[in-house]
């Protein structure tokens, strides 16, 4: 005899589950824990939780932010992002965080008061939920504006004509070369530029301050090659840390007329 349409059916949903049911909705068609459906879940508990005492420590003279040991992100705005804030979000461990869209709703130099709209998935559903933050500011001058400030440096390079000695008036001299460096300072790399510290004019050109040697050294060698320069290389002993002998070095860059975007801009009169 055939079987019946009945007992070829598939299983209810809530037979599918064990027979649970959730004890506040009575819902049998969806999994539960501790007794309750995602939904009634999400009323009575918070799905992602604040941490306690939320701070940002950050430069006030370069925005870079202090992240455990190390100071991270120099050159950004003292204005809070996402990616400050997110660190402070703690989800529960069926939760995903998807996206973050904050709101600024209060603000003084020491704190600031977020809301939060939270896009989450959890327990195969997605949903939006809102937290509210405070976080307090801390301002403390980063490791490098230090130096800065106090003009640490362990490179030194000297940007001249290409003669010893000095054949046009200084201030065009000093005119030329400033534009040069002016000129190819946009190009060179990122961490060379941020190992620049401050110049000084000087009778015969400028002097560029560095607080790491190696990027100096680098930054004289692509400048070498990119204006046809001379280069020199000059060790000094500075002193002693750790029981070795710490050096600062100079690099004397002689640079041709040439280099000048002005000289090559002029046009050349030919001679009769």
């Amino acid at each position: 005899m055939p079987r019946s349409s009945a007992s070829r059916s598939e299983p209810t949903a809530a037979a599918s589950i064990g027979g649970e049911f959730c004890v506040v909705c009575g819902r049998a068609d969806v999994a539960t824990i501790d007794g309750e459906c995602a939904d009634c879940y999400a009323k009575h508990h918070a799905l992602v939780r604040v941490a306690q005492h939320p701070t940002v420590v950050l430069c006030p003279t370069c925005g870079a932010r202090l992240v455990g040991a190390h100071w991270e992100r120099s050159g950004t705005s003292a204005l809070l992002t996402s990616e400050d804030l997110v660190k402070f979000l703690e989800p529960l461990p069926e939760v995903g965080i998807r996206r973050v869209h904050w709101e600024e709703t209060g603000a003084n130099p020491l704190v600031r008061t977020l809301t939060g709209a939270l896009d989450i998935r959890f327990r195969g559903t997605e949903r939006t939920i809102g937290v509210d933050l405070q976080v307090k500011i801390e301002h403390r001058t980063c490791l490098e504006c230090s130096r800065r400030a106090g003009h640490y440096f362990t490179a030194v390079l000297q940007l001249r004509g290409l003669e010893e000695r000095i054949k046009e008036p200084s201030r065009e001299l000093r005119a030329r070369i400033g534009r040069i460096w002016d000129h190819v300072l946009p190009e060179a790399r990122t961490d060379w530029k941020n190992a620049f510290s401050w110049r000084e004019e000087k009778p015969e050109g400028w002097d560029i301050y560095f607080k790491d040697k190696l990027a100096a050294r680098a930054m004289a060698r692509w400048m070498k090659d990119r204006l046809g320069a001379q280069l020199k290389e000059s060790p000094s002993l500075y002193g002693r840390k750790d029981g070795h002998d710490v050096y600062r070095v100079t690099f004397c860059l002689r640079i041709p007329p040439e280099a000048d975007p002005e000289y090559r801009a002029k046009p050349r009169t030919s001679s009769p």
